[in-house]
């Protein structure tokens, strides 16, 4: 059994049918995590116990004949941003995860109903800060197809997990590009979808209020895409939640297709890009336009990175969650940058220089509602580097050049809301990963599923990145 081989579909259909069994399926993510973890730190707690429990029921309700769940038997890894009843929710932090969490996330508790079962909690950096999935608490998740390099973040955890074949499906959620970033590092397909199509809601205002859009990742948007099928929908907790959408989105795959007219911007106007990067992206583009699709290409869709308003937004979000943590001992164990983050938010950033990075998205989003009067989908780089080795601490290279921000490209439509994906189309010279991203016009979440199941199929991902190896080399 490899999970990397087979849809998340197909598994839950023959648990339903008796044809494999719940605890079979428990049983092989439990042991290939217990085999690959120790090398790639993924996951920071398991449950597998009750893991086996809960799907051993499911054995028996399909024994009785009872549905289990459109999902049924499929293993789920929780990134720990989240909450998993019963387990506890750290945040990466030493300043957090005094107990269990008591209930499930409204997201976590849509999955297990459809048949999901939970098996543990998956690595972040502190509070899901950086690109780097690395915290003092559980140190760093390294990259399935090479080790020497990071996974990406925050959803570093859960992205390594689905590409090491751990598990099938995992939760993340992306402020500034969480899912889509690990997505393109780890050769997986990623989808931000539009902020409250899953709910964020629950006892405690959401982390990152008007950046963080929750998701569920999975290695093919087919995967992504049945899982959220079952997860999208409002919660009267969630004051951003958008209403069901009427139209299936699992339904949507059946006529994937792009759009007949796309852009294309290889640098946003702004972003430099490594050559390696924009050589694999370019081949993807000029894919698309053999198949008929129009091209047209932005030199700019931006004057300037909006990186500073976007950092206003996160630090004061940042020093929310922190700020009662500011001064006591605990203080001197958190992240240092993330503290200096935080410590400068709370010196120099005023409510008016907040309302004016929220004006900034405004604008943002103007610009988009221009250019999507003429194209239907906006592609661009995901990254502007492939993923950095991890002995860098983080910063990515571009043409050799060490550069921390190579993570230009995600964070501006988290500023707009926008639906965006992330599909693996090359790999770079040392075999790793490289991903294009596909952004949709306000709440066109379809177009954007369409349009990676069309660019899967385009450059061929399953032949391109079928595993990741678990090796040094990457060979």
């Amino acid at each position: 059994m490899d999970f990397r081989r087979v849809a998340v579909a197909t598994l839950a259909e023959e648990v339903r049918l008796g044809k494999v069994a719940a605890r079979e399926l428990v049983g092989h993510a439990l042991a290939r995590i217990d085999t690959l973890n120790g090398v790639l730190n993924a996951f920071v707690a398991l449950d597998g116990d009750r893991a086996m429990a809960t799907a051993s029921a499911i054995d028996d309700a399909v024994a009785a004949g009872r549905d289990p769940g459109p999902l049924a038997g499929i293993p789920l890894a929780v990134k720990d941003l989240e909450d998993a009843e019963g387990l506890v929710t750290t945040h990466g932090s030493v300043t957090r995860g005094r107990g269990p969490a008591a209930a499930d996330s409204a997201l976590v508790a849509r999955l297990r109903a459809a048949g999901c079962v939970v098996v543990g909690k998956t690595n972040t950096p502190e509070f899901g800060w950086k690109a780097d999935t690395e915290n003092a608490r559980f140190g760093r998740t390294l990259n399935p197809w090479n080790t020497e390099h990071i996974a990406g973040g925050s959803s570093g955890g859960s992205a390594a997990a689905i590409a090491a074949g751990m598990v099938p499906l995992a939760t993340g959620s992306d402020g500034g590009g969480s899912i889509r970033i690990p997505s393109s590092c780890c050769g997986i397909t990623g989808l931000k979808p539009s902020l409250g199509r899953v709910p964020s809601g629950g006892p405690t205002a959401p982390d990152w209020q008007h950046l963080s859009t929750k998701g569920v990742m999975g290695r093919t948007i087919a995967d992504v895409v049945g899982a959220l099928e079952v997860a999208v929908g409002p919660d009267p907790s969630d004051l951003r939640s958008l209403p069901r959408p009427e139209a299936s989105w699992q339904a949507a795959l059946d006529d994937a297709a792009l759009p007949v007219r796309v852009a294309w911007s290889p640098t946003l106007g702004y972003a430099p890009l490594d050559d390696e990067v924009r050589a694999a992206c370019v081949r993807a583009v000029e894919a698309v336009a053999s198949s008929g699709v129009e091209v047209v290409e932005l030199d700019s869709v931006w004057e300037r990175d909006p990186v500073d308003e976007w950092l206003t937004l996160t630090m004061v979000y940042s020093l929310r969650s922190l700020a009662e943590t500011r001064g006591t001992p605990l203080w001197a164990q958190v992240d240092p940058l993330l503290a200096a983050q935080v410590d400068y938010a709370a010196e120099h950033v005023t409510a008016l220089d907040l309302v004016k990075a929220e004006d900034a998205c405004h604008r943002l989003n103007l610009r988009l509602v221009e250019i999507f009067r003429d194209v239907r989908l906006l592609l661009t780089p995901t990254c502007a580097a492939p993923p950095p080795e991890a002995a860098l601490g983080g910063a990515g290279r571009i043409n050799g050049v060490e550069d921390f921000n190579w993570v230009r490209y995600t964070y501006p439509f988290n500023m707009t809301r926008s639906p965006a994906a992330s599909v693996c189309v090359g790999r770079s010279s040392a075999g790793l990963p490289i991903g294009l991203q596909l952004v949709g016009p306000q709440h066109a979440d379809l177009v954007v599923i369409r349009s990676a199941a069309a660019m899967e199929r385009l450059v061929g991902f399953d032949e391109l990145a079928p595993t990741a190896t678990i090796s040094p080399s990457g060979a």
